[in-house]
């Protein structure tokens, strides 16, 4: 089961960045790909309130927008997901 959602797109280099962070701590994820499914981007748009991606939405329902590598791994490890 997926403990984080990412909404992005193939074409967007920041969510393939945090994809591979994902991939590498062992976070296991559920991807949104917003040119493949309809009404995702719209969901993503909902969330945060923009047009940005990626949105990552963390186990708690909060969510980060474009994260930075070290601000996404933060949230992880404040999420009990990854260790310190």
């Amino acid at each position: 089961m997926a403990d984080v959602t990412v909404y992005g797109a193939d074409w967007c280099p920041d969510c393939r960045r945090s994809k591979r962070l994902l991939d590498r701590l062992g976070v296991a994820y559920l991807y949104r790909d917003l040119d493949a499914e309809p009404g995702a981007a719209q969901e993503a748009e909902a969330l945060s309130g923009r047009q940005s991606i990626p949105v990552v939405v963390l186990p708690d329902g909060n969510h980060l927008v474009e994260p930075s590598d070290a601000d996404l791994r933060t949230h992880l490890v404040a999420a009990g997901l990854v260790a310190d």
